[in-house]
């Protein structure tokens, strides 16, 4: 095999296919499936990811151009991955680069330059190092060396190299931009303690200092870092330095990980004893992973009915039979208390990856994985790539959360990844929910039926464990307390329980789900309101800063202290944000300690932590926050969960809006009582008939999914239809309705050709209806209009494909006008 297949870094449609290289000699035993090459692209030199090898005599050979070199010495992704890849690329029609590049750590994404070094302790018999030719003598020499001038120098010693690389004894590490990516410690590596103490005798007397070391290394016979070696002998690293001169030390680079939790202690935890309905839930489980199919189920669990024992003991059992495990949980939920959980039960074997960290971090955890250093990996949707060889079993906790989701190209969701992923493994992927999403309830429950979830087992776990009672939920009608002339934001009812709360030295969590001070910003003269130049969307107050912020671009300016328009004094703050929610505490309850948790507060790397931690601590009597305080929080010491805008969200132009409502009310109430002490909820509300928050007073998913599941049903919204959004922008309307237009109709126009029907009536035939174009809800983001299609379609067809093809034959008329096009598969915001 003597050519290359590469897909370039360019993502576009005109390059979305692979790329015939020869293999030079010198590269044939580095060049793998899922290999990062540069290669010359016409009068550039690009990267590229090799997708394929294929035989010479399949191609053309006198027309291609060879590989310029390897830029890794392992490949960064399996052929496993690789082909995940393709499946991505073809599922949510993104280029197939796009997809390869999603699975990379950051820090692999710039142009590096690659060193090899050896490994801490690795040793070599004679016969190896004489077989080498002369690679281990200028290895051994401490300084790393490039990996090009190896294989340069050294062209056939490839596979030994390469050999030696997978066995840990060489190690690889990379320099970006002249930033090291790999973080690295200058170690002391004594020789063997009868020479150390016979050398030590021959040094002269007036270097004193030399001996001391000399005679600690020989009591402490094992490699030590430098500066600490100089730090406890008092010593300068040039004494250390003259004994390597002398041959009684060697002083090389040892890589050394960036561990984000290198300063937390885990208690070690056991597995708890599980209950006989936490048993049940894990047989099926069990039996699974022992089996080593693939099959996927729905844990569905009330709140505290101890899921997260039921994930540890599946991961432990996973372990056992020399498998990996991952966890993904969301992204506000990854928090300190959730990571925790699993260090301590599995220690070292746990790599832990989410935004949150720097690049330096992320990458030193990706290596962990690759390298079998690691076999459990926990972390947001992106975890989803670690790359692991041996996969048994995939948890995605709090399955329904939109998090999963990716917005941006490639517009994967992380648990369709699982499922197919699984499949090439045999492992068993696990759904964890309180509130599952419709269409993975619906999936689970309604067997025999053909899904995209493929089959789906229900599990279920109705009760708390050691039968707590779930939180009594009161329901406040606002329209009242305006009524008996309350206009405070809190009601009589929600304000005398904060008062209780208090005086009994208890805490409380306080959920408002829109972050800042003032919704916006009207002048009450002429009726100006502050709005964003950039995008069709009112500016957010915040009083921290006194200035105006678009939550969409960014944009920004300063408080005004008239009205921009007609200069009345009159300008006024309207709506209520977390700011000013945290002010009105203050001015209610004197004393009353608040932590706010929402975008504004949590930004500096650790922060999220440390307000947890004061939390826990009881240095605070109130979180108070947005939806991040709603998820995997269990604090021992809050009775009283209070939700001041039950409502916000009912009004958006989005058919999930109930039921992220109701998932957002059921679980910020789970979050009250998890313990000894009873909880209790108010859920304050201009709507209280609703049957997304009264379903939620009863923790009744059933029956909220009952009704709910009716509807979709009858209007052919998921799980019974499916949908595809395709998003036209630019800075012309006219322009956008054109293409617009053209998009419709060729697609409708293809589905006639096929037969299939555009009416999305009850009938079980296949059918496909374009709704559309239409403005988008946000009809206008950084200067550019939207318009979007909406295609719905069921049955036997591939839409997607369809939608592709649409795209391609317009794509000569989307490029001259200068149109952006997005598209996106299943899509879980409609905004």
């Amino acid at each position: 095999m003597t050519v290359a297949r590469v897909i370039v870094d360019v993502p576009s449609r005109d390059t979305d296919r692979t790329f015939d290289y020869a293999i030079p000699e010198r590269l044939r035993e580095w060049v793998e499936v899922g290999s990062r090459v540069a290669v010359p692209f016409g009068p550039r030199k690009l990267q590229g990811i090799v997708t394929a090898l294929a035989d010479d005599a399949e191609v053309d050979r006198g027309r291609l151009k060879p590989l310029e070199e390897v830029l890794d010495a392992m490949p960064p992704l399996s052929a496993e991955l690789v082909a995940l890849g393709e499946w991505i690329s073809r599922r949510w029609l993104c280029p197939l680069t796009v997809a390869l590049q999603a699975m990379l750590p950051a820090a692999l994404k710039g142009r590096a330059e690659k060193y090899v070094q050896q490994a801490a302790g690795a040793v070599w018999s004679d016969a190896e190092i004489a077989l080498s030719g002369g690679l281990l003598l200028a290895l051994r020499k401490g300084k790393p060396l490039k990996l090009a001038t190896l294989l340069q120098q050294y062209p056939d010693q490839g596979a030994l190299l390469k050999l030696w690389l997978r066995e840990g004894r060489l190690e690889e590490r990379q320099r970006v931009e002249d930033q090291v990516s790999v973080k690295t410690v200058l170690t002391v590596f004594p020789v063997e303690t009868e020479h150390l103490l016979e050398a030590a005798g021959a040094i002269p007397a007036r270097a004193g200092k030399q001996r001391e070391v000399a005679a600690y290394l020989a009591e402490h016979n094992e490699p030590i870092p430098l500066a600490k070696l100089a730090e406890t002998l008092a010593t300068t690293s040039g004494t250390i330095r003259s004994l390597e001169d002398r041959g009684l030390v060697e002083i090389r680079p040892v890589t050394e990980d960036r561990d984000p939790y290198a300063d937390r202690d885990f208690p070690v935890s056991s597995p708890m004893r599980l209950t006989p309905k936490q048993e049940t839930a894990l047989a099926p489980i069990r039996e699974a992973l022992d089996a080593r199919v693939s099959r996927t189920f729905l844990l569905h669990g009330v709140t505290g009915s101890g899921k997260t024992e039921i994930y540890l003991q599946a991961i432990q059992r996973c372990l056992d039979s020399r498998r990996e495990a991952i966890v993904l949980v969301p992204e506000i939920s990854l928090t300190p208390q959730m990571v925790e959980r699993f260090k301590s039960r599995f220690g070292a074997r746990v790599a832990v990856l989410h935004s949150r960290l720097s690049h330096g971090e992320r990458y030193d955890e990706w290596r962990k994985i690759r390298e079998g250093r690691a076999q459990v990996a926990v972390g947001a949707r992106s975890a989803i790539f670690a790359p692991f060889a041996s996969l048994g079993l995939i948890v995605i906790d709090e399955e329904h959360e939109t998090s999963y989701k990716q917005e941006e190209s490639p517009k994967y969701h992380a648990r369709d990844v699982a499922i197919e992923r699984a499949k090439g493994h045999g492992a068993v992927v696990v759904l964890g929910s309180a509130t599952p999403a419709l269409e993975t309830y619906e999936a689970a429950v309604y067997e025999g039926r053909e899904t995209k979830l493929g089959e789906t087992g229900y599990i279920a776990l109705p009760e708390r464990v050691a039968n707590r009672p779930l939180p009594r939920v009161h329901i406040v009608d606002m329209r009242e307390e305006l009524k008996l002339g309350n206009r405070a934001m809190f009601s009589r009812m929600l304000a005398d329980a904060i008062r209780s709360r208090l005086e009994k030295q208890e805490q409380m969590v306080l959920l408002l789900n829109r972050r800042g001070y003032a919704t916006f910003v009207m002048c009450r003269s002429c009726g100006y309101t502050a709005a964003c130049p950039h995008c069709e969307i009112a500016l957010t107050y915040h009083r921290g800063s006194q200035n105006l912020r678009c939550h969409y671009c960014g944009y920004s300016e300063t408080e005004p202290k008239v009205c921009p328009s007609c200069e009345s004094p009159h300008i006024r703050f309207f709506g209520t944000g977390t700011q000013k929610v945290e002010e009105a505490l203050a001015a209610t309850f004197p004393g009353i300690r608040v932590i706010r948790m929402d975008v504004d507060t949590t930004t500096e790397k650790g922060s999220h932590e440390r307000w947890l931690s004061e939390f826990r601590e009881r240095r605070a009597d109130v979180l108070l926050g947005t939806q991040m305080v709603a998820k995997g929080l269990d604090f021992p010491y809050v009775t009283l969960v209070g939700v001041l805008a039950a409502d916000a969200a009912l009004r958006l132009p989005d058919f999930r809006a109930s039921e992220r409502t109701f998932q957002l009310l059921t679980q910020v109430a789970g979050r009250a009582g998890r313990h000894e002490l009873p909880g209790e909820v108010i859920i304050q509300t201009y709507d209280p008939e609703h049957e997304s928050i009264t379903f939620a007073q009863e923790h009744d998913y059933l029956g909220f999914a009952e009704r709910a599941l009716v509807l979709r049903n009858q209007l052919g919204y998921p799980p019974y239809g499916r949908l595809i959004s395709v998003t036209f922008s630019h800075e012309s309307v006219p322009m956008l309705l054109s293409i617009g237009q053209q998009f419709a109709s060729a697609l409708r126009g293809k589905a006639d050709s096929l037969g299939i029907r555009r009416d999305f009536d009850l009938g079980g035939a296949a059918a496909l209806e374009v709704l559309g174009p239409v403005a988008s809800p946000i009809a206008r983001l950084k200067d550019r209009y939207r318009f979007q299609c909406m295609v719905k379609y069921r049955g036997d067809m591939n839409a997607s494909r369809l939608v592709s093809e649409t795209l391609g034959d317009l794509a000569d008329a989307v490029k001259k006008g200068g149109v952006q096009v997005s598209v996106d598969v299943d899509p879980q915001m409609m905004l």
